[in-house]
């Protein structure tokens, strides 16, 4: 067994000043992924590259819910177990789902076993279908709020970023989707869907993946 010495001298750690951790690759990365191999690879590959496909887009905004008072990893290593638990997150099967459904899930040891959040899953899903008739996709009403460009920040340092807890624009999505009935949708919550998902990037400066993650969104037919 390494001794604590060696073993604290080998964990990456974060530059106080430009929030970048440099990975054992040579590449400098946003700090929060820990150098954490799974997480370092939803960071590299899922986090703020824009999406369109509507079970992603509710698996996503869902998760955040269940994530409120947890660790994101903790979310994303159980993320298997919450795609079996619920449909693979398409949201006209779990809008049918049952005060059984939900007993079951309060067993299920995989996911999070917190009555309210799985209950809000299944109002959220009916919540979904509701946006969809009047919409046509998720990603369309999603997408609508996306932010301005003069309404960024000019430049995303590690400082900055540190400000962006939640926006004018995420508090204005949490709101109109709490007047349709959607819960666990605060405007934090939001915000880190809005990352996620990503209608803003937030990778910092010097990121290796902020600038290919900024021409994807260039790139990317926004849904109407």
């Amino acid at each position: 067994m390494a001794d604590t010495k060696s073993a604290t001298a080998a964990k990456p750690e974060r530059d106080p000043v430009t929030g970048l951790l440099e990975g054992t690759d040579g590449l400098k990365r946003c700090w929060w992924h820990g150098g954490l191999d799974d997480y370092q690879r939803y960071h590299d590959t899922e986090w703020g590259w824009p999406v369109d496909e509507d079970w992603r887009l509710f698996e996503k905004i869902c998760l955040e819910g269940f994530q409120s008072g947890l660790s994101w990893l903790t979310i994303l290593r159980k993320r298997e177990a919450f795609r079996a638990a619920f449909a693979n997150f398409e949201f006209e099967k779990v809008a049918v789902f049952t005060e059984a459904d939900v007993e079951r899930y309060l067993q299920d040891s995989g996911i999070v076993r917190h009555r309210k959040k799985i209950e809000s899953t299944i109002n959220n899903a009916k919540r979904a279908l509701d946006l969809v008739s009047e919409f046509g996709s998720l990603a369309a009403y999603f997408w609508s709020f996306e932010p301005k460009p003069e309404n960024r920040p000019p430049r995303l340092d590690f400082e900055t970023a540190r400000t962006l807890g939640k926006t004018a624009e995420s508090t204005a999505l949490s709101k109109d989707l709490k007047k349709r009935g959607w819960s666990f949708v605060g405007p934090t919550t939001v915000y880190a869907f809005m990352q996620s998902m990503g209608m803003v990037n937030d990778h910092l400066e010097g990121c290796c993946c902020r600038e290919k993650v900024e021409q994807a969104r260039a790139d990317f037919l926004r849904p109407v």
